[in-house]
Formats: structure tokens, C-alpha cells, sequence
């Protein structure tokens, strides 16, 4: 029998082939998920399969309480974190998990990646957020879906809405991104990703680099995402 996540399925298997795709994983590093919320359901790469074995029938399908309901395989160890955050913030559609070098490298840094520039300020008009580590606590209990929280933690400290930022950094461990769906997710982390790069590099040129001045922000931001946008087509 059809399964009727057929389309689902598909749909989170070629966002992980694009992560691939893009540089932005090694080996059987990082996941995306794609979610239904008709059914409250997401799809999630399977735990430790290489890319390049990889097949759309071996996605698994989890729902938001972290059971299996459809595939023969592990999900990703990172599924727990889709989950928290899906049930927190219901308007998104994707997510996407990397260990990709620039972004990681900030993330260890425990630091926020300033908006040096107008590429940075076309995506979004904030610095991307680097949440504190993990207390030991929360480590030595639900680990994965405690990162959930340390995301949404994060947000609200800083006052920061999801969905105008798409993408976080865990401190000493990596980013997450998340978007409409996801190819949007992956999305997301090929900009965090050079916006990382960018901005280390800034920082090797001169260490005293400032920040883009608000005009330019919302100048490149708006004219990309404001009512009166003017970008593309």
C-alpha cells in the first residue's frame, strides 16, 4: 500500500540531498526535517545513513511526541529538537541541523555573528543569536529536546521573533535553521553559513570592525522584505 506520506517523504529527502548538495555536511552529519501539520507529523532523516545511500523511502516519519509512526529506521538523534521546536512555534514548516565549519566555529565561540554587511542585512536586521551552553543538568537529562528549550530560551532573552530570524547557534555545538518548509530550512543555513564566513573573515581584516549602520539594515532589508519590496521579479 501507497504510503500517504509519499509526498512528505520527497519533499524531506531532497532538502538532505541539498544539504549535502551545498558543502554544508560530512559524512552522515546534520539532518532536515519537513513537517505536516494536518496530520501533526514531520518527516526527519534516518539516524547515521550517508547521503549518498540515502532514498526517499528511508525517511521516517515521527510525530510531534517523538513516536515513530512510519519507517523502518532510527530517526535522527537531533529528533527530539524538531519536535520541541515544531510544537512551540506552529508557523514553521522546515528544519534543518549542520556541523557546517564557519557556523560551527562561531558557535564555539559562544558568540553572536555581528551584522557586519548588507548580505547579512537582506536575510534579517538582527545579529544571528549564539545561545549559552547547556547547563550540566539539562545535559544529563533529556539532552536533545533540552536544546529545544535552550532555543526558545534563547529567543526570548534576546527578544528576537522566529520568524524574522531564522536561524540560531548553540553554543558549542552548531546551528539550527528553520523556514516555510524545508528547502527553505536549508536555505537558511547556506546563509548562516556564509554570513559566518564573512564575518570571521571581517574580523582577521580588522578586529575593530563595526557594525552596519540602521540606515543600511532596514534599507536592505526592506527593499527584499518590506510592503514596498523591490527585489526580483
Amino acid at each position: 500500500m501507497m504510503s500517504i506520506y509519499k509526498e512528505l517523504k520527497q519533499e524531506c529527502y531532497e532538502a538532505n540531498m541539498q544539504l549535502n548538495a551545498l558543502n554544508l555536511v560530512v559524512y552522515t552529519f546534520g539532518n532536515v526535517s519537513a513537517v505536516d501539520r494536518k496530520n501533526s507529523v514531520f518527516a526527519i532523516k534516518p539516524s547515521g545513513v550517508a547521503y549518498e545511500v540515502l532514498k526517499p523511502q528511508d525517511i521516517v516519519i515521527v510525530d510531534f511526541d517523538n513516536n515513530i509512526i512510519e519507517g523502518s529506521m532510527r530517526p535522527s538523534s537531533d529528533t527530539k529538537t524538531h519536535a520541541y521546536l515544531y510544537k512551540k512555534w506552529k508557523d514553521i514548516g522546515g528544519i534543518a541541523h549542520t556541523h557546517a565549519t564557519y557556523s560551527v566555529a562561531w558557535a564555539q565561540s559562544q558568540l553572536d555573528i555581528p551584522i557586519f554587511g548588507t548580505t547579512h542585512a537582506d536575510h534579517l536586521t538582527a545579529d544571528i543569536p549564539c545561545a549559552p551552553p547547556m547547563d550540566d543538568a539539562l545535559i544529563e537529562g533529556n539532552y536533545e529536546h533540552n536544546t529545544g528549550i535552550q532555543i526558545i530560551d534563547c529567543f526570548k532573552e534576546k527578544q528576537l521573533s522566529h520568524s524574522e530570524v531564522e536561524m540560531v547557534l548553540i553554543g558549542n555545538h552548531g546551528p539550527f535553521t528553520w523556514g516555510k518548509d524545508g528547502a527553505k530550512a536549508v536555505y537558511n543555513s547556506k546563509v548562516l553559513e556564509v554570513v559566518a564566513k564573512m564575518a570571521y573573515l571581517t574580523k582577521q581584516i580588522n578586529p575593530e570592525a563595526k557594525r552596519l549602520k540602521d540606515s543600511l539594515i532596514k534599507k536592505h532589508y526592506d527593499r527584499k522584505h518590506g510592503s514596498s519590496a523591490y527585489y526580483g521579479q
